[in-house]
Formats: C-alpha cells, sequence, structure tokens
C-alpha cells in the first residue's frame, strides 16, 4: 500500500469537495469545465517549473510512495496535485464566495498586494543566491503585479482570506507530503536551494507557491467563466469581471 500514499493524498484531498460539487445548494459541477481549462493553462508552467527543479535537484521524490509512472520527470501523482489541489481550492472560493459576503475585504486589495510585492522584493534581493525562495518570490510578484495593476481585480483579498482558511488543509496535506507521519518525506529538498525555515515539516516557500498557485486558478476560472457567461443574472453572480474594482 505504501506506493499508493501519494495518490492517496491528492484522491482525499479531492473527494469530498468533489462530491459536494453536486450538492443542488452548491452546483459547482456546472462549472467543472471553466475549472479544467483554467487549472491545465495553470497547470502547464508549474509543470515545467516542477519539472526543472527536479533536474536541478532542488527537490525529488521518494518513489517508495509513488506509483512509478512518470512524466517529465515528475511521478503522475504530482501531476495530478496542479489539477486536485487547485480544484479544492477554487471549490471552497466559491462556496464561502456563495455563501458569505466577502466582498467586505475588497477595500484590503491595495495594502494586501503592496505587502506582498514588498516581502517578494525583498527576498529576491537577500536570498538571491537559493533558487526556491528567489523563482517562487519572482513570480509571485510578477502575479500581484498583473492582478492588481494590469487587469486591476477586485478579489485578491478576498482570494487571501480564503487561502488563510485553505491553511487549515494545507498543513495536514502538505505535512505528509514534506514527511510528517512518515518514515520519510514524499517531497525531499536539497538544504542548499532553500531557506531551511519550516513550519513543522513544511517549506515556508511552499505557503507561497501555494498562494500563487491558487490566485492564478481563481483568475483563469474568472475569465473563462465570465467568458463562457456561466452567471446569468448579475446579483447571483459569484464571479466578477477581471477588470471590476
Amino acid at each position: 500500500m505504501q506506493q499508493y500514499t501519494y495518490l492517496l493524498i491528492n484522491f482525499f484531498t479531492v473527494i469530498i469537495c468533489f462530491i459536494f460539487s453536486f450538492h443542488p445548494k452548491i452546483k459547482f459541477n456546472k462549472h467543472f469545465r471553466s475549472f479544467f481549462l483554467a487549472s491545465l493553462i495553470v497547470a502547464v508552467p508549474f509543470i515545467i517549473w516542477d519539472s526543472w527543479f527536479t533536474q536541478k535537484g532542488v527537490w525529488w521524490f521518494n518513489e517508495n510512495y509513488t506509483l512509478g509512472l512518470n512524466f517529465a520527470g515528475l511521478p503522475i501523482e504530482e501531476i495530478l496535485f496542479f489539477i486536485c489541489i487547485p480544484f479544492s481550492c477554487v471549490f471552497t472560493y466559491y462556496c464561502l464566495n456563495k455563501f458569505f459576503n466577502l466582498n467586505v475585504f475588497n477595500k484590503y486589495n491595495s495594502p494586501i498586494a503592496l505587502l506582498t510585492l514588498i516581502i517578494c522584493l525583498l527576498v529576491s534581493f537577500f536570498y538571491y543566491d537559493k533558487i526556491y525562495p528567489l523563482i517562487t518570490a519572482i513570480f509571485t510578484l510578477l502575479t500581484i503585479i498583473y492582478l492588481q495593476w494590469i487587469v486591476r481585480v477586485s478579489w485578491i483579498a478576498k482570494a487571501s482570506f480564503v487561502y488563510t482558511v485553505l491553511m487549515l488543509g494545507f498543513f495536514p496535506v502538505n505535512g505528509i507530503l514534506t514527511g510528517t507521519g512518515l518514515d520519510s518525506p514524499i517531497v525531499n529538498y536539497n538544504p542548499a536551494h532553500f531557506l531551511n525555515f519550516r513550519i513543522g515539516t513544511i517549506p515556508v516557500e511552499d505557503a507561497v507557491y501555494g498562494y500563487t498557485l491558487f490566485l492564478l486558478n481563481l483568475y483563469f476560472f474568472h475569465l473563462i467563466s465570465n467568458k463562457r457567461k456561466e452567471f446569468i443574472k448579475p446579483e447571483k453572480e459569484l464571479v466578477y469581471p477581471v477588470n471590476e474594482r
């Protein structure tokens, strides 16, 4: 059963959200196509990034916990990660935005974007010699600049709040991947290439990496959903035009 560990992590991460997608008060299943298109768009650069880091020895995977099927040098479970984790994250955002008034967070868009920008610049400046924090900071910085000051989305603060809520699931899932409760980690990190600051067993960079993954999936989900005109009544819309302030 050990070789199914990573696969089961993906499965249990997504299964409850998938089942509740069909609930008559949620109906997220109507948006499956938009989500999968969005996740595929985002997955491509992240898989390239992942594969490159694996080749460089920034991180590597313990094959005792995988099926042994690989693509681009990555376990198939790692590829599925970029579908399963975003699905649960976008589903959670969708539900919280549906049942609660998250618009109260909109006024914090600029402060959160500016704070993120400053932190990313500082990390890039002081840790330019460590590839994981450097690339993560640059990618997050570019994402925030694009969302806040180019396409001017209205939901960065809402998404940041939801991501904070998602930390309740992030810590156990990523904790197992990085070795919590296991004889050895599923994902191993080269100490020379990251900050060596961990939350339990989780490198702090993973939280920022996940934040960027979430923001980009949400952006393309918004964009594709609006283009497909999935939300007919404006007052019932769960997704907002990307240029709304």
